[in-house]
């Protein structure tokens, strides 16, 4: 069975608006009323902490935008950028919902940086997780550039990330990552999908479906699939710039990962995939599974808690401040 390019794209996004209202509604109903460790992450923003510069163009699209968020402390000779990718189920967000994230990592004393890319939907109906990445790896080099007119000179970064915005920063960590304009030294994300492998996809039936398969990954990898490619296992080549495991070698850098493992939303079985890639390569990380959490991560405050304090070990070991 074959989707039509309509039933396809309701597949999509169906499966999209259930990754964002999922993401959302937990890390907003998580951070509204606790966990006791929340107000660690909190910053009473101003100017003793940071400045904010907004919608700093990178490309021609309408939502070719970043902002940085420039620590109070001009004086140092270099700075590590943080950039954090917004979630959203690649059809909705902004980069304006991680502003408290963002406002953290300034007060650390990073440059920080959230982008906005071009969403799937009916005003893009060509966007897809693929172009969204190619749009992450051109807005890098000119939040450098514009952090460095600022005063601001990067010598070194980090990239991260939520729900679609961990999906693309894992795949701009691995893929990407040896291209960066400065190096960079590690990511971390919470509930991004990092498989296009249709055996993870369990939570929406790809693994025994070939044309929702065709249709969703297809989809998001932004080429046409049939059934047929999906059948005979020639789709993992067509999907592999957009499937972050499929990157991960001995040179990739340092990761902090969570994951809910009632999972719902994002498929849980591509971070048990990712997981065993990190390892058999060798490389440093941190996994940290929810075992009582779905896509928000809701129901283990301490293990949630214990990823917050992981990203703070590894940005300290890794991307050390002055």
């Amino acid at each position: 069975m074959r989707l039509n390019q309509m039933s396809r794209r309701a597949f999509v996004l169906t499966g999209a608006g259930t990754l964002l209202l999922g993401f959302a509604a937990g890390v907003a109903s998580k951070f509204a009323i606790g966990p006791a460790w929340k107000n660690k992450y909190q910053v009473d923003w101003g100017d003793s902490v940071g400045r904010k510069v907004s919608d700093i163009p990178y490309g021609d699209g309408e939502a070719n935008k970043l902002d940085l968020y420039l620590p109070a402390d001009a004086s140092r000779k270099s700075y590590g950028l943080v950039v954090y990718l917004h979630a959203g189920g690649f059809t909705s967000g902004d980069k304006a919902d991680d502003a408290s994230m963002l406002q953290w990592l300034c007060s650390k004393g990073y440059v920080a940086c959230g982008i906005n890319y071009t969403l799937f939907g009916d005003e893009h109906p060509e966007a897809s997780v693929r172009s969204q990445s190619l749009e992450v790896r051109d807005a890098v080099p000119i939040a450098v550039e514009r952090a460095s007119e600022l005063g601001y000179t990067i010598d070194q970064m980090a990239v991260a990330g939520g729900s679609a915005g961990g999906c693309l920063a894992l795949i701009y960590a691995y893929r990407d990552g040896a291209t960066a304009p400065v190096p960079l030294r590690m990511v971390f994300e919470a509930v991004g999908p990092a498989s296009m492998n249709r055996e993870d996809w369990t939570n929406y039936g790809l693994d025994k479906d070939a044309g929702a398969a065709a249709g969703l990954l297809g989809t998001m990898a932004g080429v046409p699939l049939t059934a047929e490619e999906v059948e005979s296992g020639e789709y993992l080549e067509k999907v592999r710039d957009v499937s972050a495991v499929d990157w991960v070698g001995p040179e990739s850098v340092p990761t902090v990962m969570a994951y809910g493992e009632k999972d719902k939303v994002a498929p849980f079985l591509s971070s048990v995939r990712l997981d065993a890639a990190l390892t058999d390569a060798g490389v440093d990380h941190e996994y940290i599974v929810l075992p009582h959490s779905g896509h928000g991560l809701q129901n283990d405050d301490d293990l949630f808690g214990q990823y917050m304090e992981a990203v703070e070990k590894y940005l300290g070991t890794y991307l050390p401040v002055g």
